[in-house]
């Protein structure tokens, strides 16, 4: 079998990646691209997946933006390519109009990628459009014989002609007014209104009046009550109007093959354009759709290094139905079998990450949370539902058999099997045995499995089985209805008596099902249940132990940092030391150089003079073990330097958000304020004032009693907001309509206190700087090359914009050099009210000389 039919046809119609791509279609500007759309398929070509995924990123940002649609639609060119290699063809008005529509739609695109670059990072996009290839010379001489709406223009070689043609016209409206408004013949026509037939204007007379209008009768009603009749006086220019549209035609017609003619050696450019342009239409359509869906592209993931992981997954078609699930897959672990009650949703989950998968592999993305990291498998195979085939004459297990065969035939290790109810249709315990002897052989070929069943034997093999791994779908025995959370470790309970029970089944049904269930049974559900508890408890005691791992690893930072500035301090002070050494140095050399002078002029013997020279060279000797210990010292710190940074790629990987470490970051190097960079920032709570021409002051409070549900105004924006609760000491939650956010004590004020309730003491100045209306928050703030007070503005002016526009996400680039601006951010950021967390970013994108900030 090929590629293809494992990871399309029946297989991706089954987990809906048809119903989903139709979606996606829909996004797109032009029909010839959602025709294209339509015709993808999943794939195992990942240098193309990367290219579709990171575009569609890309369009992501760009759409999130507030610039204008960078694609304009273009009527269907395809087939018209083939007829510019034709030599003689002419091609129509409207397929040369649209061929000029789509140059002006290439156009577009290329100026307002290119023009967007300049603000936002899109290198996949920018790259596309600097590919294309120029179709201004076909637009120029398309739009030279045509109008901007598609009509002919002007031009001298028929003008003329349409001169003679609008005379024509009034020269036979003329002859026929005659007629219809004379009142001599109003009794002989049957309708005042001229009508038009096979392109002649014609009266239409009563029958028995033919013979008052002389002329040709060209029709006769079906009744037989009127005749048609065109006058005499507009035969002659009726016949020198047709004469006259053909010569129009036949002059249109040399025009456009002149035209083809002309434009027919750009084919190629026309082509390669095309290409170029239903990429980025279907990446922009995929990019809607991310944005859409508040989705994500999946990241890569390499199952030889790290298991899947899915985050916040929700099918695409239960929209706002979906609950989200989070799947975390174990490392060495490559089956996993879900157990539950049968409305728990597993086969929901099942179909969820197949589906995750395909589209994952047709570039599209995934309704998901960040995290979500996906390997690209070559095959995928799923028998879910109770198939049977009636026209192979097939039971539901026949078919689940033969399905089962043609995975086990055709699965290797970069294959997806699902396994919806395995071991079901037949005896249980020959159901169980085939269903482990299946899993035996795809657990040999190395295969990814994820399956579901009931059957508890197969609960057993999960465990026993060194490459398998449990899991249940959390049910809640009290409202007896599903969680949908995924628990990993822990096989569950099928629940089908009390299901049977809230479904309505009779009373003493359930009650004569209970004695059926054996003591056995009892005792295995009973050490489920405890299984479950103590899977609930270990999950804590590893919440616990990695808490405190975390807060060992922090602690461990600080004292490596403190142990790096005392180095500092101590090479300081041995370099002032070598200073003062060396000015004593040079000040001896200088009079003992002297004496040597005073003592030649004298008399002095050649002893005297050599053991000067020693003592001159003696202190040399000194300067320089000096400057080698300080040297040695230099790279001691180096090294400690490079360990920490070590550190802190170590704690950021393990998820330690370093906003906890800004007490650890600290530099021994001074700034030009006497204060630390954290009390100078410790305040700066609200950035974006409108302050007069001369510095305002904020008031400070009288004792105010504040308590929860208080409307009250804060910060010089004056926002109006309700107290939700107190986070701390001097900390409150503020609702401002649909957002949250923590504000500082000192800057709430009650809705309903005059303002004479406040004295005008301040504790700090701020300030706002001349700013267009047009300004929007970046994805990416770049302070890298500013001064310090200058990056400190514009991070402000990026969070007082982030609030503004509701902007969730953004990164800001300050490098990492001595220090001092990455601590001053990181300051900022902590006391910044509204601000969620804020990390470095991993090793390959920057690291610590990059962070991410998450708003509230």
């Amino acid at each position: 079998m090929s590629e293809q039919n494992f990871l399309s046809g029946q297989i991706a119609r089954e987990l809906d990646f048809y119903r989903v791509r139709d979606e996606i279609a829909l996004n797109a500007v032009s029909e010839e691209t959602q025709e294209a759309l339509l015709q993808r398929e999943p794939c195992t070509d990942l240098k193309t997946i990367r290219k579709l995924k990171k575009a569609g990123k890309e369009w992501a940002v760009y759409l999130s933006s507030t610039r204008p649609a960078a694609i304009m639609p273009w009527p269907q060119i395809n087939d018209l390519f083939s007829q510019l290699d034709t030599e003689g063809a002419q091609l129509l008005q409207d397929q040369l109009y649209a061929l000029g529509l789509f140059a002006l739609s290439c156009k577009k695109a290329t100026d307002s990628i290119t023009s967007a670059s300049l603000e936002f990072e899109l290198p996949e996009l920018l790259k596309t459009v600097q590919e294309m290839p120029s179709l201004k010379n076909p637009e120029d001489e398309i739009f030279r014989i045509l109008n901007q709406d598609g009509t002919v223009k002007d031009l001298p070689q028929i003008r003329e002609i349409k001169n003679k043609i609008a005379a024509l016209k009034k020269e036979i409206e003329a002859a026929i007014k005659k007629y219809t408004s004379d009142s001599v013949f109003s009794q002989a026509l049957q309708s005042q209104v001229p009508a038009f037939k096979a392109g002649r204007e014609l009266i239409a007379v009563k029958a028995n009046c033919r013979n008052q209008i002389k002329g040709i009768i060209h029709e006769v009603s079906a009744s037989g009550q009127t005749v048609y009749i065109e006058p005499d006086e507009a035969v002659q220019a009726g016949n020198a109007l047709v004469q006259e549209e053909f010569n129009l035609e036949t002059q249109l017609r040399l025009i456009f093959k002149e035209l083809t003619a002309k434009i027919s050696p750009y084919k190629n450019e026309f082509v390669q354009c095309f290409e170029k342009m239903i990429f980025l239409d279907s990446t922009l359509a995929a990019g809607k759709q991310l944005i859409k869906t508040s989705g994500i592209f999946a990241e890569e993931c390499d199952m030889t290094k790290e298991p899947p992981r899915i985050a916040g997954a929700r099918h695409p078609l239960l929209k706002e139905k979906a609950v989200p699930v989070d799947i975390n897959f174990m490392g060495g672990k490559r089956v996993l079998i879900i157990t539950g009650p049968n409305t728990g949703g597993k086969t929901v989950t099942l179909k969820t990450i197949a589906l995750f998968s395909l589209l994952n592999q047709a570039g599209f993305p995934l309704p998901a949370a960040e995290g979500t990291r996906l390997p690209l498998f070559n095959s995928v195979f799923a028998d879910i539902g109770d198939e049977q085939s009636i026209d192979e004459s097939l039971s539901t297990f026949s078919a689940h058999m033969k399905k089962m065969a043609e995975m086990t035939e055709h699965a290797d290790e970069n294959s997806l099997v699902l396994l919806d109810e395995l071991g079901s249709g037949t005896d249980p315990q020959e159901g169980s045995a085939i269903a482990m002897a299946v899993l035996d052989t795809l657990i040999e070929k190395n295969a990814f499995v994820i399956a579901t069943t009931h059957h508890g034997v197969l609960k057993n093999y999960g465990y026993t089985n060194p490459r398998c791994i449990n899991a249940s779908v959390e049910f809640n025995p009290d409202s007896l209805r599903p969680t949908y959370r995924l628990l990993m470790g822990v096989p569950g309970e099928s629940h089908a008596i009390d299901i049977a029970q809230n479904a309505g089944l009779d009373r003493h049904i359930i009650d004569r099902a209970k004695n059926y269930i054996s003591t056995q049974q009892s005792d295995v559900s009973s050490l489920i249940k405890g299984l479950t508890a103590k899977h609930e408890e270990l999950d804590e005691l590893i919440r616990e132990e990695n808490k405190k791992n975390s807060e060992l690893l922090i602690k461990s930072h600080k004292l490596h940092n403190r142990e790096n500035n005392l180095l500092e301090r101590e090479i300081d002070i041995q370099k002032r030391e070598r200073s003062q050494n060396s000015d004593f140095v040079k000040q001896t050399r200088s009079r003992l150089e002297n004496l040597v002078r005073e003592l030649r002029e004298g008399e002095i013997t050649r002893e005297k003079t050599l053991g000067v020279k020693d003592f001159i060279s003696e202190l040399n000797e000194e300067i320089t073990v000096q400057e080698k210990n300080i040297q040695l010292q230099n790279e001691r710190l180096a090294a400690e330097k490079v360990q920490a940074e070590k550190e802190e790629e170590q704690i950021s990987q393990n998820g330690i958000r370093l906003s906890k470490l800004k007490g650890a970051h600290s530099s021994s190097k001074k700034t030009k304020e006497k204060i630390s960079n954290k009390e100078a920032l410790k305040n700066a709570a609200v950035h974006i004032y409108d302050v007069p021409e001369k510095k305002k002051k904020l008031p400070e409070h009288k004792t105010i009693m504040l308590e929860e549900g208080t409307e009250v105004i804060t910060g010089r924006e004056k926002r109006r907001g309700t107290l939700i609760r107190k986070i701390n000491s001097d900390t409150w939650s503020v609702q401002f309509g649909s957002l949250k956010m923590n504000v500082k004590e000192q800057f709430i004020i009650p809705a309903n206190v005059s303002k004479n309730t406040f004295t005008a003491k301040a504790d700090y100045v701020l300030e706002k700087e001349e700013s267009s209306a047009e300004e929007t928050p970046k994805f990416e703030l770049r302070l890298l090359g500013m001064r310090y007070e200058e990056a400190i503005r514009a991070l402000k002016k990026q969070l007082d914009l982030c609030a503004i526009y509701s902007f969730k996400n953004f990164s800001i680039i300050h490098g990492k050099g001595n220090g001092i601006l990455q601590q001053a951010v990181h300051d900022l950021l902590s006391n910044y009210p509204g601000v969620k967390n804020f990390s470095f970013a991993l090793p390959e994108a920057g690291g610590t000389g990059k962070t991410y900030v998450e708003l509230e």
